[in-house]
């Protein structure tokens, strides 16, 4: 779904401090507009750009959404609203097909209670989340009440789309919170699900490649710290993984390790593309073509499909398809893998 008014394409990592700062001064602004009638449109105005640039800058304060919620109240603003509710499910990770039995409903009546029943719901910070969790489960954090909560979640994740960036950073906390909790082979499936999605997400294949390092799972540590060097090539961590283990070889190593065998690589690839066919867009059909054009598609399968993926906007998929190709020693896949990376 393309999303309206939204501007999360553009998202950094939040940032509380200016998502702080914006909220104040449109909070400032919807004073002045009381205080000042004749100067209530300019500051109501001034007042939801202030709010919406606090939402840039800080997505995962509740704060932030319950004040431009409240504004668009305040103008009056039902279809904004209605945008506002929309972006929180996407956020949230909700079913948007549900959203859409909502399109009728009198936000400027029931949205703002939408909103909070949401947040009782879903809290956006992970620790509150992991609070609500709990209590859903009987407060016992070590209950099988809880464990069936964290397995329902477990499930929803499975099946979300998370290429919305603000999404992929709120599930990623959630999980990373789970991690925490003693749940390590849980992070590191649902990582893999988030990954697949959004790619360009360093931070997370940060953190999987040093769990898998820690637990001596070198394969899987180097295939992530390749895959965070090949995004990012100034952050050297492959590199350095690979310095590391050189300096704990005793000698007794006849050459030393310099990488997965290509059996990994590969089969680790492939697997990112096929977490990534639960939310494929619908992949352009091929015009009837003529019979040149069908012995080349029939000769270059692979490139076939890489044109029709990016065509479709699946790029999480053809990136992972193209760095597959180019581990295999396709350097034809490398042009494919640069415009796949210059499109994230």
């Amino acid at each position: 779904m393309v999303m309206r008014q939204s501007t999360h394409n553009d998202l950094q990592h939040p940032r509380r401090n200016l998502g702080n700062r914006y909220r104040t001064q449109a909070q400032k602004f919807v004073r002045l507009a009381k205080a000042d009638p004749e100067r209530k449109d300019s500051n109501m105005q001034w007042a939801e750009q202030n709010a919406r640039q606090a939402l840039l800058h800080d997505f995962t304060d509740e704060r932030n959404w319950r004040c431009l919620a409240d504004i668009k109240v305040s103008l009056k603003d039902n279809a904004g609203l209605g945008i506002v509710l929309e972006d929180v499910f996407i956020v949230l990770g909700r079913d948007t097909e549900q959203f859409e039995k909502l399109k009728n409903l009198d936000y400027l009546q029931f949205g703002l209670e939408l909103l909070e029943a949401a947040f009782a719901r879903d809290p956006l910070t992970p620790e509150a989340w992991w609070e609500a969790l709990v209590l859903r489960g009987g407060g016992n954090e070590q209950s099988d009440a809880v464990l069936l909560e964290i397995a329902e979640f477990a499930d929803r994740c499975r099946d979300l789309d998370f290429r919305d960036q603000r999404a992929n950073i709120v599930y990623g906390r959630r999980i990373e919170h789970l991690r925490l909790q003693g749940f390590e082979d849980l992070f590191i499936e649902l990582s893999r699900h988030l990954l697949a999605h959004r790619p360009v997400n360093h931070e997370l294949w940060m953190q999987l490649g040093r769990l898998h390092e820690r637990r001596e799972e070198v394969d899987s540590a180097w295939s992530c710290y390749d895959h965070v060097q090949t995004m990012m090539p100034h952050l050297l961590v492959r590199d350095e993984f690979l310095n590391r283990l050189t300096e704990r070889m005793d000698g007794s190593e006849k050459t030393p390790w310099s990488g997965p065998k290509l059996e990994h690589r590969t089969a680790f690839l492939q697997q990112m593309e096929q977490l990534n066919e639960r939310v494929r867009q619908n992949t352009t059909e091929p015009e009837t073509s003529t019979d040149t054009e069908v012995v080349i598609e029939e000769e270059y399968p692979d490139k076939t499909r890489l044109n029709s993926l990016i065509e479709s906007e699946n790029i999480s998929e053809a990136f992972f398809l193209a760095r597959r190709l180019v581990a295999s020693g396709e350097e034809w896949a490398e042009e494919y893998l640069e415009q796949c990376r210059s499109l994230m």
